[in-house]
């Protein structure tokens, strides 16, 4: 938001929330009916391809945020080392807006101009006409239409919302008040009337010249340099009629220089070109790819769980996972990133962050969790994991975490097949088991005497009775087979109970607990999950926590995505282990059979910040 919004801030379908398309459909009806009940020679095209064109708008748009921000995480060619965070994220939810502008005019002029209607594909004096007219009217009274924005009575009220971001993403290019974008849409019009007029218009010309735009918007909004050297070495005067992600980042950092759209002419002409834009564009293209200290490995969920990385969909990984009906509607692009992680043969960045002295960096394996579970997918995901620790052992990684399936013994016992198979590694593997027993201990309320633990058995599950036995507090299972199994790991085997009465209001659940076992809780029970994975809720009387995590320090920057499920600023026990781990300097590896102390990984896990969370689900 503006600092102080002025006239026509707000887009006029705010409150319409997630169903401000609607706006679109008369015109789509209306299109639909011609299309049925004309002839084919009285079919307008244009009119026809409109819808068309805005979804190749939003995709081209997605396209480069996914680019963008998986370029940003690996580091090469980072322009500002400065994070992003929810504001930011929040605010820009809405660029899809001016598309829908955009389809509301288009439509508009189809329909009210003979003109614009029916136009051809192709015509050659039109594009020429587009062309000459960008590189001069267009150029030069944007440059005088964004020095005025900057003027203080317009920037506060306006423009002051575009350069809220510092730190720039594509997609921060058309994040503007409704007023500001209605003046560029005049500015950019002038070469698409003028054709119209002249009868000189096509279809390659409007929708081309619109593509250019957003192409150089986004491109110019990167923080990142991608632009090589060798295009201003082969023609020198290029500098003057293309600029560069580093040229317009400067705009973004210092405000009163570098105010031309695509071409930095009229910034040398009128003196406002930064001194060190050169010296910028030259340090962005020689800065390497980062070396990060720890790494967390993970891997996607469910299908639709692409859409909620950092890479997918902002405003969707900017929220805790879940299944909304509209996400149906992408089936095509969920079926796409299925038969690609099947293809792509490695893990890849799907975030970056920073903390006290440590870079960290989130890899993911291209599997679902759904094919952890398949046996003939044993060896491809085990070879997966392993190629990931020997690139992290490459590249000089401290630690790396374990945030996967593989806790279980059945696929690699607990992440031990590897450190076996390379007994040299400087990494030090972590599965983060101890501060999962820390965390789902202290989630346990002061003064519980008895629980109900019932889950798939792991090392987990052993170390937290084992525990809850030598604290003196009851553990009661449902099945005499799991009772036989804990009572072996109990250190006071008189604390473990079969039971069949369950009013115990402490249930501490994992993977295998099924509704019709939550059913038999007393009402008002807290169920406890020591699984990386929720139960799925089978009641509205209890009260379902989130699975081991803590609320990350606000010094963590760069965190503006949810993980999995958790709410904002919290990450999983299995992430924050591998972090700690690093920033104590602990010389071991957490895999196997292996547990640290609790208590002490607990300790260093507050006193690095980290912080219990209080709240459930």
């Amino acid at each position: 938001m503006a600092i102080s919004p002025g006239f026509l801030t707000d887009w006029p379908w705010k409150k319409l929330g997630s169903f401000k398309y609607i706006i679109l459909s008369p015109w789509a009806i209306h299109t639909i009916y011609g299309l049925a009940t004309k002839e084919k020679s009285e079919i307008d095209y244009l009119n026809i391809t409109i819808i068309p064109f805005l979804l190749w708008r939003a995709l081209h748009n997605q396209i480069w945020i996914s680019f963008s921000r998986h370029r940003t995480a690996k580091g090469n060619n980072r322009i500002v080392d400065k994070s992003i965070e929810f504001e930011q994220v929040d605010r820009e939810t809405n660029w899809d807006d001016q598309i829908l502008l955009n389809g509301l005019l288009f439509y508009i002029f189809n329909t009210t101009l003979d003109r614009a209607s029916k136009l051809p594909i192709w015509r050659t004096e039109g594009i020429i006409m587009t062309i000459l007219l960008h590189a001069g009217p267009v150029e030069y009274l944007y440059y005088w239409l964004h020095r005025a924005l900057h003027h203080h009575y317009l920037y506060s009220r306006y423009h002051s919302h575009h350069h809220s971001s510092i730190v720039t993403e594509p997609i921060s290019s058309v994040i503007h008040p409704f007023a500001e974008h209605i003046a560029y849409f005049l500015l950019f019009a002038i070469p698409m009337l003028t054709t119209v007029v002249t009868n000189t218009a096509s279809m390659a010309c409007i929708f081309g010249y619109i593509t250019y735009i957003d192409l150089m918007n986004n491109m110019g909004h990167c923080n990142f340099e991608l632009i090589p050297q060798w295009l201003f070495s082969i023609f020198p005067p290029l500098k003057y009629l293309m600029y560069t992600p580093s040229f317009h980042s400067l705009h973004h950092t210092q405000f009163r220089t570098n105010y031309s759209l695509f071409m930095p002419i009229y910034d040398y002409i009128y003196g406002t070109m930064d001194k060190s834009t050169d010296d910028l564009y030259e340090t962005s293209l020689r800065k390497k790819e980062d070396f990060p200290d720890v790494v967390h490995l993970t891997h996607l969920t469910t299908p639709q769980s692409i859409f909620h990385l950092q890479i997918g969909f902002a405003s969707f990984a900017s929220k805790p996972h879940n299944s909304k009906w509209y996400k149906w509607l992408m089936w095509p692009i969920t079926w796409w990133s299925v038969v690609l992680n099947l293809i792509c043969g490695c893990s890849f960045i799907v975030e970056r962050n920073s903390f006290e002295k440590l870079r960290l960096q989130s890899w993911a394996i291209p599997r679902h969790n759904v094919q952890y579970l398949v046996k003939w997918q044993k060896q491809a995901i085990n070879g997966l994991i392993e190629e990931a620790i020997l690139e992290a052992e490459a590249r000089g990684v401290k630690v790396l975490s374990l945030g996967l399936l593989n806790q279980a013994k059945e696929l690699n016992r607990n992440g031990a097949i590897y450190i076996e198979k390379h007994p040299h590694l400087n990494i030090k593997v972590v599965d983060g088991s101890s501060l999962v027993v820390a965390i789902v201990l202290n989630s346990i309320p002061e003064g519980t005497t008895e629980v109900v633990f019932r889950g798939k058995l792991s090392k987990v599950a052993y170390s937290i009775v084992g525990a809850l036995c030598q604290k003196g507090i009851q553990v009661s299972t449902l099945y005499e087979n799991e009772y036989e199994e804990l009572k072996l790991a109990a250190k006071s085997q008189s604390k473990m109970v079969l039971s069949k009465i369950y009013s115990q209001k402490i249930w501490l659940v994992g993977d295998e607990l099924t509704e019709e076992e939550q059913m038999r809780a007393p009402k008002g029970t807290s169920f406890i999950p020591f699984s990386k994975f929720p139960p799925k809720k089978a009641r509205n009387d209890a009260v379902y926590q989130y699975t081991p995590a803590m609320v990350a320090p606000p010094s963590l920057e760069n965190l503006h995505s949810c993980e999995n499920w958790l709410p904002r600023k919290v990450m999983s026990a299995w992430r924050i282990a591998g972090i700690v781990h690093a920033l104590e300097g602990w010389n071991m590896n957490e895999c196997g059979e292996t547990l640290f102390d609790i208590d002490k990984i607990w300790q260093a896990s507050l006193k690095h910040g980290f912080r219990p969370l209080m709240f459930s689900t």
